[in-house]
């Protein structure tokens, strides 16, 4: 079952210290300030947080599921994903909370082990 909005949005506002702010005419959800997932203005994919050197590999391996947006996320450790193409919720889970993870503050990140933060201390 293909995943939604709706899924998105409940998901991230369920990370801690998540919040949702309207940017360029689209909903977006920050963690310390830092946007780590945006809706599309279609609903039909999003972008989140991902580091360059690993789009391409991520791309390779499913097309239908990951692309980049020419020109636009070029320079920026950003990556699109298709929510049709996302098998299940636990799936989306697993991918915003990857953003999530690399756009919170690090204490933040720390304090959560159970998302799969690396104790920093």
């Amino acid at each position: 079952m293909a995943t939604t909005a709706r899924d998105v949005r409940m998901i991230a506002l369920s990370l801690p210290d998540s919040s949702e702010k309207l940017a360029w005419g689209m909903p977006t959800f920050r963690v310390g300030g830092k946007i780590f997932v945006s809706l599309a203005d279609d609903d039909t994919s999003i972008g989140v947080k991902c580091p360059k050197e690993d789009r391409a590999e991520l791309i390779a391996a499913e097309p239908e599921k990951f692309f980049v947006r020419e020109g636009h996320d070029d320079n920026y450790a950003w990556l699109r994903v298709r929510l049709a193409a996302v098998r299940d919720v636990e799936e989306l889970r697993a991918i915003l909370t990857d953003s999530w993870l690399q756009a919170a503050p690090k204490r933040l990140a720390a304090a959560h082990p159970e998302l799969g933060a690396e104790d920093t201390a």
